[in-house]
C-alpha cells in the first residue's frame, strides 16, 4: 500500500516538472521569435538606407556650441581686431610704431600692422607657441624679436622675426628657454629700450633682472607683501613695482661705461595713496608717471628729479575714478591723457585738468586685461576677451590743439606761428574726420 502511494506521488511530481519545462520552453521560443523579428526589421531598414558618406558622418557628430562674440560699438571705436580664438591677455607696441603684438590662450602670438587699424580688413601674422601658450609678450628694442612668458613652462621664450621677400615675417623660437627661477606667478616682463637687460616680476615680491642670454644679473625683493604690477621705464634706466602697500617703488639698474652690469639701487618712491596700488604707467620720456589705487583715485607725478640729490617726485594731480580689483592705467606717450580701466569699462581723463573726457562702457565681455596707447598717442588699445578694441584718442587731439593754441599766442616769430597754425589745422582736421566717420 505504501509502495503504491509512493509510486503515485513520484508520477505526480514528474508530471509537474514536465509541465513546467514545456511552459518555459514555449516562453523562450516566443522571446526568440520576437528578437528575430526585430533583427529582421533592423536589417531591412539598413538595407533600405544607403551607406553614409564621410561628410554625412561628420555632420552627425555633436557640435560644440561656439561662444557668441561680444558686440560693442562706440563713436570713438576705430576697429576691432578679431583673429584670436582665445582670450587676449597682453598687448605691446613695437618701438618703431609699426606693429602691435598680442598673445592669447589659443597658443598663438599675433603681429598686427598699425597702418591697417583704420582699414576694413585687419591682417595679422601668427607665431605658434608650441606645447604651451603665452600670457605676456614684449617687443625687442629693434622690433626684430619678441619675448613671451610661457604659462605652463613658467619661463621666457625668445622668438626672432625674419623678414621675407613678400614683406611678411617668419618666426623662429630660440633653441633654449630661460631657466626657471620664479616661485610665484609672473605678472609682467619687459626689455629695456637700451637692450641691456630683461625684467620679470612675480606676485611673491620678487623682481629678477636678466641679461639677453638668460643669465640672471640681480634679484630684487620689493617688500610690498605682494606685487600687483611691475614695469621698465621707457628710458631703460628704471624698474618700478607696486602692490599691497600704498606706494610705488623705483630702482635704477646701473651699468658701467663699457656696458657691464654693476648694481641695482633704490631711486625714489611715489607716496601719497591711502591703499594698495593696482597699476602705474610712464610717459614716453619717463618724466611723468600715473598711478591708480584701491583708494579710488589716480595720481599724476613729476618724476623728472635728481634722486641722487635726495630730490623726491612731485605730486601734480589727484583725481577720483572708478576702480576694481586689477584696474589698469595707461598714460599717452605725450602725457596728455590717462586711461583707467574698471572691470569691462574704460575712462579717459585729461592730465592737464583732471576732467573726465570720455567713458567707454562694456568694452569687453570680461575684465580688461591690458590697456596701451600707441607711440604716437593716436590710438588706445585694450583687451579682455577674444577681440582687441582700437579707439581714437580724441582727448589727446583736443589737448594737443589747446597746447598749440597757447603756444601760438606766445610765438615770437612768423615762422613759428605759421608752423603752429599748420599743426593746429592738421590736428583739427584729424579730429573732425573721426567724428564724421562715426556719423557715417
Amino acid at each position: 500500500m505504501e509502495l503504491a502511494a509512493l509510486i503515485v506521488v513520484s508520477v505526480l511530481i514528474g508530471a509537474l516538472i514536465l509541465l513546467v519545462s514545456v511552459a518555459v520552453g514555449k516562453r523562450k521560443g516566443e522571446i526568440n521569435e520576437k528578437t528575430e523579428q526585430r533583427e529582421d526589421t533592423v536589417v531591412e531598414e539598413n538595407e533600405d538606407k544607403a551607406p553614409l558618406s564621410k561628410k554625412q558622418r561628420q555632420q552627425q557628430r555633436p557640435r560644440k556650441e561656439r561662444t557668441q562674440q561680444h558686440t560693442f560699438s562706440h563713436p570713438l571705436l576705430a576697429s576691432s581686431l578679431k583673429s584670436h580664438s582665445g582670450n587676449v591677455t597682453c598687448l605691446d607696441f613695437s618701438s618703431n610704431g609699426k606693429y602691435l603684438a598680442s598673445c592669447a590662450d589659443d597658443r598663438t602670438v599675433r603681429i598686427w600692422s598699425t597702418k591697417d587699424f583704420l582699414e576694413r580688413d585687419h591682417r595679422c601674422l601668427r607665431a605658434n607657441v608650441e606645447l604651451d601658450h603665452a600670457t605676456l609678450v614684449r617687443f625687442s628694442p629693434d622690433s626684430r624679436a619678441f619675448i613671451t612668458w610661457l604659462a605652463n613652462g613658467e619661463t621666457i621664450r625668445v622668438f626672432k622675426m625674419s623678414k621675407k621677400e613678400d614683406g611678411s615675417f617668419s618666426f623662429k623660437a630660440a633653441p633654449e628657454d630661460f631657466p626657471q627661477k620664479h616661485k610665484g606667478n609672473v605678472i609682467n616682463i619687459g626689455i629695456a629700450e637700451t637692450g641691456k637687460f630683461i625684467m620679470t616680476a612675480s606676485t611673491d615680491t620678487t623682481i629678477l633682472i636678466w641679461d639677453l642670454k638668460g643669465d640672471m644679473l640681480a634679484s630684487i625683493n620689493t617688500n610690498q607683501m605682494t606685487n600687483s604690477y611691475a614695469a621698465i621705464s621707457p628710458c631703460g634706466r628704471f624698474v618700478a613695482s607696486c602692490g599691497f602697500t600704498p606706494d610705488v617703488k623705483v630702482w635704477e639698474v646701473c651699468f658701467g661705461k663699457s656696458g657691464e652690469f654693476r648694481e641695482v639701487v633704490r631711486a625714489f618712491d611715489l607716496k601719497g595713496h591711502s591703499a594698495g596700488v593696482y597699476s602705474f604707467a610712464f610717459s614716453n620720456d619717463s618724466r611723468r608717471m600715473v598711478t591708480v589705487s584701491k583708494d579710488g583715485t589716480w595720481k599724476l607725478w613729476d618724476t623728472d628729479v635728481e634722486y641722487k640729490k635726495q630730490q623726491d617726485p612731485y605730486l601734480l594731480r589727484t583725481v577720483q575714478c572708478q576702480v576694481s580689483e586689477g584696474s589698469r592705467i595707461a598714460l599717452s606717450p605725450d602725457a596728455r591723457v590717462a586711461a583707467v580701466s574698471s572691470g569691462c569699462n574704460v575712462a579717459l581723463f585729461s592730465t592737464a585738468t583732471g576732467e573726465l573726457e570720455e567713458e567707454l562702457h562694456g568694452v569687453h565681455s570680461e575684465e580688461i586685461t591690458d590697456l596701451k596707447f600707441d607711440i604716437n598717442s593716436r590710438f588706445l588699445v585694450c583687451s579682455g576677451d577674444r577681440a582687441i578694441r582700437v579707439f581714437h584718442n580724441t582727448p589727446g587731439y583736443r589737448a594737443a590743439i589747446q597746447d598749440m593754441q597757447a603756444m601760438l599766442k606766445k610765438a615770437s616769430n612768423e615762422a613759428m606761428r605759421q608752423r603752429l597754425q599748420q599743426q593746429i589745422q592738421e590736428a583739427q582736421s584729424a579730429l573732425d574726420s573721426v567724428f564724421s566717420t562715426s556719423k557715417d
